[in-house]
C-alpha cells in the first residue's frame, strides 16, 4: 500500500507560480514512478509530469520549460514547481504512484489549482 497527500494549491494569477508538493508514505520501496496529473472541468485526467526512480523525467508539451518535477527521498516528498502560470493550467492535480509488480496505481485526494487571467 502507498499513500500520497498533496498540499499547495492555491489561487494564482497567470504568470505567476506555485509548488505542489506529494508526501509519500507505506510501501515506497515499491514505487516504479511518480507522476503529476491534473483534469480541468468538464475534461479527462491527463499527464502532466513523471519521475523514474533513476531520476529521468518527462512532460507533457504543454508544460514543457514551465513546471518541474522532483523528488526528495529524504523526505518522501515529491513536488511540482509551476513557473509562468496559464489560465488552462487550472484543475485538480493529483500525484500518483505506480508501484513494481502489478503496476498498481495509487492515487492522492487531488489539489485544487487556479489561475485569473
Amino acid at each position: 500500500q502507498v499513500q500520497l497527500v498533496e498540499s499547495g494549491g492555491g489561487l494564482a494569477q497567470a504568470g505567476g507560480s506555485l509548488r505542489l508538493s506529494c508526501t509519500v508514505s507505506g510501501s515506497i520501496h515499491s514505487i516504479v514512478f511518480l507522476d503529476w496529473h491534473r483534469q480541468a472541468p468538464g475534461k479527462q485526467r491527463e499527464l502532466v509530469a513523471s519521475i523514474v526512480t533513476d531520476g529521468s523525467t518527462n512532460y507533457a508539451d504543454s508544460v514543457k520549460g514551465r513546471f518541474t518535477i522532483s523528488r526528495d527521498d529524504a523526505k518522501n516528498t515529491l513536488y511540482l514547481q509551476m513557473n509562468s502560470l496559464k489560465p488552462g493550467d487550472t484543475g485538480a492535480y493529483y500525484c500518483a504512484a505506480t508501484t513494481y509488480g502489478s503496476g498498481r496505481v495509487y492515487w492522492g485526494q487531488g489539489t485544487q489549482v487556479t489561475v485569473s487571467s
